[in-house]
C-alpha cells in the first residue's frame, strides 16, 4: 500500500481525536475556567515535548533569532487563538462558531500556500475541497441549532472567523522554521511559548478549584488533554502534514466538526439527524478524492496545527 495513506489516516485520526475533544472539555469546564484548563493542557504537557525532543533528538535548543520568531507565533498561534476560540464560542451559537472557525481555515490555507510556499492547487484540491465544505456546513447546520446571523452573534461570528483567516497565516508563518527543525521540535517551542504567555491570564483561576475534590473524570479530562489531544496529537498531525501539504492536510480539519457530533451523541445523548449522516457522507467522500491525488515531487514543508 502506498505509504501516503499512512498520513492521511493519522490526519483523520488527530481529527477525530480532536472533535471527541469538544466533548470532554465540555464537561472539564463543569470544574475548570476555560482559560485555566487550556493552560493546563499546554503548560502540563511541555515537560513530556522536552523529554521527548531530547529522547529523539539529543538536544532541545534553537537560535535565539528562530526563539523571538516562534515567541511571537506561540504568542498568536497558541495563546491568542485558543482564547479567541473559547470567547468565539461564549458570544455566538456552537453552529456558527464551528461552522466559521472550521470550515473556511483549509479554504484560506490553500489560498495562502501557492503565494508562500509555492503549493499548487489542483482540480482534485478544488474538487474534493468543495465536496467536504458542503459535507460540514450539512453536519453543523444539520443540528438543531443551525445557523444565526442576528446582531446580538455577530461580534462572536466575526472573532470565530478571524480565527480562519489568522489561524492559516500562523501555519504559513511557520514554514520557514519547518526547514530548519523537525516538527517535534517546533511544536516543543510553541507549546513552551503559549503556554508561557497564557499562565498570567490564569492568575485568578487557580483559587477557584477545589484541587482536593477533584473526580477521576477530572483527572481523565485533563490527561486526555495533555497526553492524547496535544503531545500525541500535534506530533502525529505536524508529521502527517510535513509529508502531505498544507493545503491537502488542512482539508481533514472537516473530521473535527463530525467527531463533535459523534462525541455529543455518546456522551449527552445529542441526536443526529439525516442531514448530518449525509453531510459526513459528502465530507469523506471529498477527503477520499484529496487523497487519492499523486504528487508530483516532493510534498512541501508545512506547519504545526494550530489548535485541536
Amino acid at each position: 500500500m502506498d505509504k501516503k495513506w499512512i498520513y492521511y489516516a493519522g490526519l483523520a485520526a488527530v481529527a477525530i481525536i480532536w472533535g471527541a475533544n469538544f466533548g470532554v472539555s465540555r464537561l472539564a469546564m463543569e470544574t475548570f475556567d476555560p482559560i485555566l484548563f487550556t493552560f493546563l493542557r499546554f503548560g502540563l504537557a511541555v515537560p513530556f515535548f522536552f523529554l521527548l525532543l531530547k529522547l529523539k533528538e539529543g538536544s532541545i535548543g534553537i537560535s535565539f533569532k528562530d526563539g523571538l520568531r516562534l515567541a511571537i507565533i506561540g504568542l498568536v498561534g497558541v495563546t491568542g487563538l485558543e482564547i479567541a476560540c473559547m470567547y468565539s464560542i461564549k458570544m455566538t451559537t456552537l453552529a456558527n462558531a464551528s461552522l466559521l472557525n472550521v470550515a473556511p481555515w483549509p479554504i484560506f490555507a490553500a489560498l495562502f500556500a501557492p503565494l508562500f510556499m509555492r503549493e499548487p492547487i489542483s482540480s482534485r484540491l478544488i474538487g474534493g475541497g468543495g465536496a467536504a465544505i458542503v459535507g460540514v456546513c450539512f453536519i453543523i447546520l444539520g443540528g438543531g441549532e443551525g445557523l444565526s446571523l442576528s446582531s446580538d452573534n455577530m461580534i462572536g461570528n466575526l472573532l470565530a472567523f478571524g480565527i480562519s483567516i489568522i489561524g492559516a497565516l500562523y501555519n504559513v508563518a511557520c514554514m520557514p522554521l519547518m526547514k530548519r527543525y523537525s516538527a517535534l521540535r517546533v511544536s516543543t517551542w510553541l507549546s513552551f511559548f503559549g503556554s508561557l504567555f497564557m499562565y498570567p491570564l490564569t492568575l485568578g483561576s487557580w483559587s477557584k478549584v477545589d484541587w482536593s475534590g477533584l473526580t477521576a473524570g477530572s483527572y481523565m479530562a485533563i490527561a486526555y488533554n495533555v497526553l492524547i489531544c496535544t503531545v500525541f496529537a500535534f506530533i502525529v498531525w505536524n508529521a502527517s502534514m510535513f509529508k502531505v501539504g498544507a493545503a491537502r492536510a488542512n482539508f481533514f480539519r472537516y473530521v473535527v466538526p463530525a467527531a463533535a457530533v459523534a462525541a455529543g451523541y455518546l456522551m449527552f445523548d445529542e441526536t443526529i439527524t439525516g442531514w448530518q449522516l449525509m453531510g459526513t457522507l459528502f465530507m469523506a467522500a471529498g477527503l477520499l478524492w484529496i487523497s487519492m491525488e499523486k504528487q508530483k515531487g516532493a510534498p512541501s514543508l508545512s506547519a504545526p496545527a494550530a489548535r485541536g
